[in-house]
């Protein structure tokens, strides 16, 4: 099989390509709508009530304090957005785990013409449990790193910002890539393994992954895309491939 690219981060524009072809898209459609809806709901309520929070925490000053209120905003607006982009991405992918997964199913159909065993609606709906418990082992492997990485982002200069920008590039390769290996049973630690032996190609995928996903309204269709595109690349450089085979 031709692979589409030898490059990773141009399976970015391969999962734009995939998402929106017949057969696919209307496997998109309900992660994107789950996603949609939850930023929708997540924005309005996070602003609405960071508002009230700030207006009852100032009243509650002295008024020799008032003066902390032109600080406390952007302190609080930057808790808040950051609070937000990880704990809306962590629930978004939870929810909407099962669609991708099929969705990934059908993007890997499309591609190789391979007939999934045990595929299919049915076959999401049994490994439900399976399929949210894999995104509770990501959410583990994250939060100790994210808060090394953190901890160098805001302490070291330059350096820390790109290693955390490098993390996050990584952390959104497993994010999406672990849709099709899941979707072949390959255990969590061997499909880091695998992405780690084609670092080139994982760093660069998920690096511009991350960039767009902080792009307003494109960040809302990020999801179905970067599984796309993530399933792209293990058709054709990790599924006939693989290091451990």
């Amino acid at each position: 099989m031709t692979a589409y690219s030898d490059f990773g981060a141009s399976y970015v524009a391969r999962g734009f390509e995939l998402a929106f072809q017949p057969g696919v898209r209307r496997y998109v459609l309900i992660p994107l709508i789950i996603n949609i809806l939850l930023f929708s709901v997540a924005i309005y309520a996070t602003f609405h009530y960071t508002s009230i929070g700030v207006t009852q925490l100032v009243a509650w000053l002295p008024e020799w304090l008032r003066w902390l209120e032109i600080l406390l905003w952007p302190l609080i607006v930057i808790g808040v957005v950051l609070i937000f982009a990880l704990t809306f991405t962590s629930v978004a992918n939870i929810i909407a785990s099962p669609f991708n997964s099929l969705l990934a199913e059908k993007v890997e159909y499309k591609l190789t013409g391979i007939v999934p065993v045990d595929g299919g609606v049915s076959g999401m709906i049994k490994d439900i449990p399976r399929i949210i418990g894999r995104e509770f082992q990501k959410i583990i492997y994250f939060i100790p790193r994210a808060l090394a990485f953190g901890l160098l982002l805001l302490f070291v200069p330059i350096i820390g910002q790109v290693l955390w920008f490098l993390f996050s590039g990584w952390m959104m390769t497993i994010q999406y890539a672990d849709y099709p290996f899941d979707n072949h049973k390959i255990s969590f630690k061997a499909m880091r393994q695998e992405l780690g032996a084609r670092q080139g190609k994982s760093l660069s995928f998920g690096c511009l992954v991350a960039f767009l996903a902080t792009i307003p309204l494109v960040n809302l269709i990020m999801i179905p895309v970067a599984v796309c595109g993530a399933t792209a690349l293990w058709v054709d450089h990790i599924k006939f491939n693989r290091i451990s085979s």
